[in-house]
Formats: C-alpha cells, structure tokens, sequence
C-alpha cells in the first residue's frame, strides 16, 4: 500500500524480487514466477491440497539516499495482505555487512487465503525522534495467486455469467431486469452478465457477420465503461486518511484504477497532488460536481467506446447501403 505521509520520504525506488518460490519443499517451475510481471501462481494440477508456500525475496533499495537521509535505525519488512480473508503477514527482511541488498523469506500459510494476495515491501526507520515510521515503499506490488496455473497481472476485472431470475444467487433477484451488476466489494472486480436477460449474452459471445458484432463490440466497451467508472468511485470511497486529513491510496486493484485514471482526468498533477484535489472534492462537494464529466470520459476513453461506437456507426451505415453492385 502506497501511503503519503507528512515528513521526508524517499524519492529513490524500492524494488522486490522473488527470486525462488516453493510448495511444501518442492520448488515451483521457473514458469510461474514471473518477474516481468510480478506474480507468482500457486495452484498447480493436482496439487490443490498444499501447506506452506516459501518465497525468498530480494529487495533493492536507494542506498546513497538512505546515507545521506535524515533518518535512523532503517530497517525493510516484506507485508504480505490479502482483503478478502483480511489475513496480514510480516516478514523481517536482512542485510548483511557489505551487501548492496536486502534478503529474506515470507512463509504463506494455504489455509489463511481465498484467491489474490499482494506482497509489498515497506522500509522503515526514525524520524524527528519518532521511531517506526513508513519512509519508503515498492512502486508496484507482487501478485500472488491462489488460483492462477499461469501468473498473468493483467486482471482488471472478473467476468461471470448468471442467471439473475433462477440462478443460485438469490441477492441477484432483485436485479432481474438488469442484463449486468457490477460488484466492487472484493479483491477483484466482477461483472456479473445477466443470463435470463434475452439475448444480451448470446450477442456478447456469438456474434455473426459485421454489424452484430460491431453492435457486439459496442455493447461491451458501453459495459467496460461503466465497470471502470465504477471502480474508480469505489476505489475513491475506499480511501482512509491519516491524522492530517491525507488520503492513504488503498491498494491492490483500487491503487491500479485510481493511477490509471487519475493523470487523465487532471493532466498534469502528480498522482499524489490529483488524489488529493480529487479527493477533497468529492469530499467535500466544492467543485465535484465538474469532475464527474471528465470521470465518465476517461472512463469511456479506457473501455475503448468512442472507437466502437465508431466501428458500430460505419457497419450501420454499410447494412443500409446494402451491398455494392
């Protein structure tokens, strides 16, 4: 978790490796660690019955920044959290006399997790007297999944197909009119497709010939642009601050919406100065309301609609000139 605090922080990176993964003893394939991408997947063909996992980390930190900060007895923890089953892990990280960096292990418990999880790397030190402040975190989080054969990051949201009518979801009945539900309560976002709504996912899935699946594609980006709209208010209304009123980014898949989105919707701000513009809009009303326009636009922007829309309009027009003689 990014957080912005009141006193000097460091401006230098502060970079996390797993460099070996294990199940129980046995070392995960090279394959499922990648470092390009910062995940590690977990589930392996049948072997859905392990322990303990046991990641070895490397951290890299802004050494000549470090010596030359106003800050004492700096030390690296490796934190390991996940929403949905609110579990938290702590790992002490070492470095040894002569070494540029940081090693050590985090130990992951099976049982005390559902889906995803994000390891982040904080370093902490003293500060005006104050011992145990956060001065410093990693730019972009590990993702460790419980589910995923392949570590793949790219997940901005989960898509289902439901019965909102019949289906075993009872709290969707109310929605039976709906043909989609966006739920942003977890640690990924779902969008829920209504299958009893007539043929909204028959087109989605099984568009012929040129204007229904440009009516198809439309379709879709309309739907992507309200989920990123969405997750950028819930992502917003999650936010906690500190003592002074400064807003904390929360993480996980909030943080990735609100980076993505906030440079559009104020150029040219810093992602802390557009979070907290933004942020103190919305929380107190002066001025949110010339906000949401642009909101709904870089959303849009994000889901491709202009572009479909565009690809809709022209096969429209080509199915009423019919065809060329």
């Amino acid at each position: 978790m990014t957080t912005l605090y009141p006193y000097p922080t460091l401006v230098g990176k502060v970079e996390v490796t797993v460099r070996q993964a294990s199940i129980d003893g046995v070392p995960l394939q090279l394959s499922l660690v990648s470092k390009r991408d910062r995940v590690v997947a977990l589930q392996q063909v049948e072997r859905d019955d392990w322990v303990e996992a046991l990641l070895a980390l490397e951290v890299s930190l802004p050494n000549d920044e470090l010596a030359d900060g106003p800050w004492a007895g700096v030390t690296c923890v490796a934190v390991l959290t996940e929403g949905a089953t609110n579990t938290r892990v702590v790992s002490r990280l070492q470095r040894h006399r002569g070494e540029k960096h940081w090693h050590g292990e985090m130990s992951i418990r099976r049982s005390e997790h559902a889906a995803r999880a994000f390891l982040d790397v904080s370093v902490v030190g003293s500060y005006g007297g104050i011992d145990g402040r956060i001065i410093g975190v990693s730019d972009t989080p590990w993702v460790i999944d419980f589910l995923a054969r392949t570590p793949t990051r790219e997940r901005v949201m989960e898509i289902v197909e439901e019965d909102f009518r019949d289906g075993p979801r009872e709290w969707l009945r109310p929605f039976k009119d709906a043909p989609w539900f966006i739920d942003t309560t977890g640690d990924m976002p779902t969008v829920l497709l209504n299958t009893s709504f007539e043929g909204f996912t028959g087109l989605l899935n099984g568009a012929r010939g040129p204007l229904e699946k440009a009516t198809a594609g439309l379709l879709a980006a309309h739907v992507a642009g309200e989920v990123w709209a969405e997750m950028f208010h819930a992502a917003l209304g999650d936010m906690e601050q500190d003592e002074n009123g400064t807003p904390h980014l929360p993480g996980g898949w909030r943080e990735s919406v609100l980076r993505a989105m906030l440079p559009d919707i104020l150029p040219g701000r810093t992602i802390v100065d557009a979070l907290t513009e933004v942020y103190g809009r919305r929380k107190e009303g002066g001025g949110w309301a010339e906000l949401l326009p642009r909101i709904q636009y870089v959303a849009s922007r994000r889901a491709q609609l202009p572009k479909n829309l565009t690809s809709a309009i022209r096969a429209v027009s080509r199915a009423q000139e019919g065809p060329v003689r």
